[in-house]
């Protein structure tokens, strides 16, 4: 497999955090071709109407508030730093790892459980047109932070989850944790510019196509084995362990930084990797705002038609 996209034209698309921005939004999309029309309806009516009532538009939201004064307490909600040392040891342990400020499995968990008081709120019919902020961000949090769960280095502790292990890429100095934001997903996709923040993408629509049709190594029903919002805990832990293995099985043991990953065969080894991750990040997050919206519907871990 050869990588034919522009390193030069990708450049500047690797700079952002946790998952580039876009790709937040493609996840988001993503997950909503997956979404009950029901849970789609309740939804719209928890987010605030400037996202045109789609977790897509929305869900990129988390990165740029954790950057303002005003939400800056929720910056280390982004990531579950191990105390391991990859690859040599792995291992993630949630009540070790989680800092005492929270983490990405304690925001995800915290946040299901305000959003399930928000979906109550919508059924009763005292909740519409995104009016209650605490609901949106809610909402917005755990779409955006379903996604960080699945990268590999936001599992990790060491060097700041790959943020001080310098590296190269396509003749550019950069950092590990970079590599796996946006520039394997750019160089997957064979992309020179950001993804749309207003639609799904053909690379990312090929990935629905791929879960629907069970194209993946791993098939996508084994990834809903745990997908339970009412053991948030138990499941957010799982992905993250799921994460926290990469950066022993890849992520470090096949990282080089005296070559230049673009060229060396870590970028096409990697691909698949990301792929299996974004994948499973959107088909999770729809399956749990399912399941939180369609209490009726779905027994805890009844499979979801795909």
């Amino acid at each position: 497999m050869f990588l034919s996209y522009s390193i030069r034209g990708s450049l500047l698309l690797a700079l952002a955090a946790a998952w580039n921005t876009d790709v937040h939004n493609q996840i988001g999309f993503m997950a909503e071709t997956f979404l009950d029309p029901y849970t789609t309806s309740v939804l719209e009516h928890i987010l605030e109407p400037q996202y045109n009532r789609s977790i897509g538009r929305a869900a990129a939201w988390a990165d740029g508030y954790a950057h303002t004064d005003e939400g800056r307490f929720s910056y280390q909600w982004h990531w579950i730093d191990s105390h391991d040392f990859p690859p040599y040891r792995c291992d993630l342990n949630y009540t070790r790892d989680c800092a005492k400020g929270g983490c990405v499995v304690s925001a995800i968990a915290n946040q299901t459980q305000i959003l399930k008081g928000c979906i109550d709120h919508v059924k009763s019919g005292s909740l519409t047109g995104g009016a209650n902020l605490t609901c949106s961000y809610a909402l917005k949090w755990i779409s955006h932070f379903l996604g960080d769960i699945a990268q590999p280095l936001h599992a990790s502790g060491r060097a700041a989850g790959g943020n001080f292990f310098k590296v190269t890429f396509g003749n550019v100095s950069t950092e590990l944790h970079a590599v796996w934001d946006g520039y394997i997903p750019y160089a997957a996709a064979n992309v020179t510019e950001p993804f749309s923040n207003h639609s799904i993408a053909p690379f990312f629509a090929g990935l629905v196509s791929r879960i629907r049709k069970d194209q993946f190594y791993e098939a996508p029903y084994m990834w809903l084995e745990c997908s339970n919002p009412d053991t948030p805990i138990e499941c957010a832990t799982r992905w993250a362990r799921e994460s926290n293995k990469w950066t022993c099985d890849y992520v470090y043991s096949r990282v080089d930084n005296a070559t230049d990953l673009a060229k060396d065969g870590y970028a096409v080894g990697a691909v698949p990797i990301v792929e299996l991750q974004i994948s499973k990040a959107a088909l999770r997050l729809a399956t749990w705002l399912n399941k939180l919206v369609r209490t009726d519907v779905y027994a805890p871990e009844e499979q979801i038609e795909l």
